[in-house]
C-alpha cells in the first residue's frame, strides 16, 4: 500500500492532475454561495430541510439548493439526462447504433446528451420555482413583490440563471475529466456530499455534547452514532468491490486459456434508491409546495408516500428492488454477453453457447440483483432506524445521514479513483521501462 502511494506522489503528472481537480473543486465550491437574484433564502432552507428528495438534490449540488445559489441544480440535469439517454438506447434504433459505433457514436451520444441537459434544467429550475413560489413570498423579495403581473418573468429569468449553472458545473466535470483524475460528473457529486460532513459531526457535537449535556448516556449516544457510521463505511466498501466472477473457457486457446466475467453484486450502483426516493417524495413535494400539509388528503398522502410510515416504506422497499432488477439487467444485458462470448469464441464450462449460456447468465445475474438489492435497501432504511432510534428532529436527519445514497456515492467515487490513480502511475512506469 504505502508503495503504491509512494509511486502515486512521486509522479508529477499525477500530482499536477490532483491540484488542477482540487482548484477546479474549489471553484465549484465558491460558486454555491453566489445567490440567485431577487431570492429570499430563508423561507427557502426551511422547506429544503423538510423534504428528503430536496435533501438529497442539496447533497449533490454541495448546499447549492440550500443557498438558493446560482448552481442550484448542481450536475443532477446531467445525471438525469444520461440515465434517459442510456435507457433511451432500447427502444430508440438509432440511439442503440450510436452506442454500438464506438468513440465516435460516443460523441455523438454526449452531444445529444448536452442538449437535454439544457432542457431538463430550464425545466426542472422552472418547476422549482413556480413550486417553491407558488407563494411568492416564500421566495421573492420584498422589493419585487410589490410586482404582482410580473412573477412569471421573474420566474423564467431566475429558471435561465439555473440552467446557466447547471451548464457552467457540466463544463467543469468535463475540465476534471480531460485534465483532472476520475470522472468529472462522479467528482463533483462526491465533493458536494463530503462538503456536508462536517456539518453533520458539527449538529451531533451540539446536540450530544456542547452545552453542558456531556452526561453518561449522550456520551454513549454520540460514540454509537460515530461507530455505527464507520461500520456503515467499511460495509459499503465491501459490497462495492465485492464481485460474482463466472469462469470462462476460450475454445480457440490452448491451456491457459481460461478466464473471468465479473458482476458486480451492486450492478445498478445507487440508481435504484434515487429514483425510488424520487417517486414518492413528488406527491408530498406538491402537497407541501401548495401548503396543503393538513386535511385527510394530504394525511392520506404522508401515509402513503412517506417511508417513514408502514405503507410508505413497504413501496419504497419494493421500487427499489424493481429498479435495481430493471436496471441491472438493461446494463448487463445476458444476450449481448453471451452473443459477445460466442464471437470470441468463449463459453462458460458446462453449459452450451448461445440460449444456455445467457438463461445461466440471466440466473445468475438475478441471484447477485437479489443479494444487491437486500443491501441496497438496508443502506436506505438505516437513516430512518437511526433517526426513529435516536429521535432526531426532521431538520437534524436532513444532516445526520447514517447510510444512504450519499455513503455510496462516495465510497464508490473513491474507489474508481483510487484505482485510476494506481493506474496511471503503473501507465507511466511502463512507458519509463520501454
Amino acid at each position: 500500500m504505502l508503495e503504491k502511494l509512494k509511486k502515486i506522489l512521486s509522479n508529477k503528472d499525477i500530482i499536477k492532475s490532483i491540484i488542477f481537480t482540487f482548484l477546479i473543486l474549489l471553484v465549484f465550491k465558491a460558486c454555491t454561495y453566489i445567490p440567485i437574484p431577487m431570492v429570499d433564502t430563508t423561507a427557502i432552507s426551511q422547506t429544503i430541510s423538510n423534504n428528503s428528495f430536496f435533501s438529497i438534490l442539496n447533497a449533490f449540488s454541495g448546499g447549492g439548493l440550500s443557498n438558493f445559489s446560482i448552481l442550484a441544480l448542481g450536475i443532477s440535469p446531467y445525471i438525469t439526462s444520461s440515465i434517459i439517454i442510456q435507457m433511451l438506447q432500447l427502444v430508440i434504433p438509432k440511439l442503440k447504433e450510436w452506442h454500438e459505433q464506438g468513440e465516435v457514436g460516443k460523441q455523438k451520444i454526449n452531444r445529444v446528451t448536452r442538449y437535454c441537459t439544457v432542457v431538463i434544467a430550464f425545466a426542472q429550475g422552472l418547476a422549482l420555482l413556480f413550486g417553491l413560489g407558488a407563494r411568492p413570498e416564500n421566495i421573492l423579495i420584498a422589493d419585487v413583490l410589490a410586482n404582482k403581473n410580473m412573477f412569471w418573468v421573474f420566474y423564467v429569468y431566475m429558471a435561465i440563471i439555473i440552467t446557466a449553472g447547471s451548464c457552467f458545473t457540466m463544463w467543469l466535470a468535463d475540465l476534471i475529466t480531460r485534465h483532472g483524475i476520475g470522472n468529472g460528473s462522479s467528482m463533483i457529486i462526491a465533493a458536494g456530499i463530503i462538503s456536508t460532513i462536517p456539518a453533520m459531526f458539527t449538529t451531533l457535537w451540539a446536540k450530544y455534547i456542547a452545552g453542558g449535556l456531556a452526561n453518561a448516556a449522550n456520551i454513549t449516544c454520540y460514540i454509537a452514532i460515530i461507530v455505527l457510521y464507520f461500520l456503515m463505511i467499511l460495509g459499503v466498501v465491501f459490497f462495492e468491490g465485492a464481485q460474482r466472477k463466472i469462469p470462462i473457457q476460450y475454445a480457440n486457446r490452448q491451456q491457459g486459456g481460461k478466464s473471468e466475467l465479473p458482476i458486480k453484486l451492486n450492478s445498478a450502483n445507487v440508481i435504484p434508491v434515487i429514483f425510488a426516493s424520487t417517486l414518492l417524495s413528488i406527491p408530498l413535494t406538491i402537497t407541501g409546495m401548495l401548503g396543503q400539509e393538513t386535511g385527510v388528503a394530504a394525511t392520506w398522502i404522508e401515509n402513503i408516500f412517506s417511508y417513514q410510515k408502514p405503507i410508505g416504506m413497504t413501496i419504497y422497499i419494493l421500487l427499489i428492488f424493481f429498479f435495481s432488477f430493471f436496471y441491472s439487467f438493461m446494463t448487463v444485458d445476458p444476450e449481448t454477453i453471451s452473443e459477445n462470448l460466442d464471437k470470441q469464441g468463449a463459453y462458460i464450462p458446462g453449459y452450451r453457447r448461445g440460449e444456455e449460456t445467457k438463461n445461466q447468465l440471466a440466473r445468475l445475474l438475478f441471484k447477485t440483483t437479489l443479494i444487491g438489492a437486500t443491501y441496497l435497501t438496508i443502506l436506505a432504511l438505516v437513516p430512518i432506524i437511526v433517526s426513529k432510534s435516536f429521535g432526531f428532529t426532521s431538520q437534524e436527519a436532513s444532516v445526520i445521514t447514517i447510510g444512504g445514497t450519499s455513503l455510496i456515492i462516495v465510497v464508490g467515487v473513491a474507489i474508481e479513483t483510487a484505482r485510476q490513480l494506481e493506474t496511471a502511475s503503473e501507465t507511466n512506469d511502463y512507458k519509463g521501462f520501454l
